[in-house]
């Protein structure tokens, strides 16, 4: 694709710095962070010698296709994206305790960034994934421990109802029903994309359906980050896990965390994630389905003009092979 995005410029940066701390505060160095799909990233150098993070969301940050006309904002898989998303999340994370960046100014509207800007604060450093790759086993084994304290305390059942925490909850559906709805999706939309789904679709639909039948009835949920892998911990000069792109977090079934943190965490998963009383037929349809939507997203982001596309293919060709394994 050949689409020439238009990313922030220093102006409004300086402007939303100065909204935050005074008139005389100067940035003096922009970096754009890479990594993001839905929104920008920018490390903002002050004129102090400190630094903050801003995230700008508008229509040149965001590199997925516009929703689909009709979809339901109310979808607990709708497109997770937006200020108001990443205010009530990072609301509902402080009142669990659990660490994600101080946010210091949401400026909505902001004229120069032809969208919503936040200033959060700077957590410097590797992430957890980069520091699982470099730092001492016994070190990065309490922060797990500590993420893993983290989840425990999102997991306890607080609502009835399902969805993005900051918007209508979906009350009378269940979470295994909507898995399996968008399971079927995936599998439909990435059997257009690729012949091996597409021999293999109707045997697919009904090894889901099968699996969706043993899933017992539950009531109460509890919160979720919803993508949380590594490469979305940050960690502070404490050792304590900061979540990022919490934007998705919503109210729903802890097995669908728990599918998502086993794929990325591996083996570090059962030593210091896993929890007891997971239910194992939720985890069997949602390792599944966590799968099928790692190959058709992948597959349709790559469809826009994402640049890290060797990245994307990479996902979308390792998760197909495990999608086709479980026939």
């Amino acid at each position: 694709m050949s689409t020439i995005r238009g990313f922030a410029h220093l102006a409004p940066l300086q402007d939303l710095a100065r909204q935050a701390f005074g008139s005389r505060v100067s940035v003096v160095g922009v970096e754009r962070l890479r990594g993001g799909t839905k929104k920008g990233v920018y490390r903002l150098e002050l004129d102090q010698g400190s630094s903050v993070v801003a995230y700008v969301w508008s229509g040149a940050e965001n590199y997925w296709p516009d929703p689909a006309p009709g979809e339901d904002g109310t979808d607990p898989f709708a497109h997770a994206d937006g200020v108001d998303l990443f205010v009530g999340a990072a609301r509902v994370l402080e009142s669990l305790g659990v660490r994600s960046p101080r946010v210091y100014l949401v400026e909505r509207d902001h004229r120069g960034l032809a969208g919503d800007a936040a200033l959060v604060e700077d957590v410097r450093g590797p992430t957890l994934e980069e520091h699982i790759a470099r730092s001492d086993p016994a070190w990065v084994g309490g922060v797990l421990e500590r993420l893993g304290q983290a989840l425990t305390a999102m997991a306890a059942p607080t609502h009835q109802g399902l969805g993005k925490v900051s918007r209508p909850l979906v009350r009378g559906r269940s979470c295994e029903s909507l898995v399996l709805e968008r399971a079927l999706n995936d599998v439909e939309e990435g059997a257009r994309r690729r012949p091996e789904l597409a021999r293999v679709a109707p045997r697919l639909g009904e090894h889901l359906r099968a699996l969706a039948e043993r899933v017992r009835p539950r009531s109460g949920h509890g919160v979720i980050h919803g993508e949380l892998g590594p490469d979305h911990v940050l960690v502070d000069g404490e050792g304590v896990p900061v979540l990022i792109d919490i934007e998705g977090l919503m109210y729903f079934d802890a097995e669908w965390e728990h599918t998502f943190l086993r794929l990325r965490f591996a083996g570090l998963y059962e030593q210091h994630l896993a929890r007891p009383g997971l239910d194992p037929a939720r985890m069997d349809l949602y390792t599944l389905a966590q799968h099928l939507s790692l190959v058709a997203g992948p597959l349709r982001l790559l469809e826009g003009d994402y640049p890290d596309r060797e990245e994307m293919l990479a996902i979308a060709e390792h998760h197909l092979g495990r999608v086709l394994a479980h026939l």
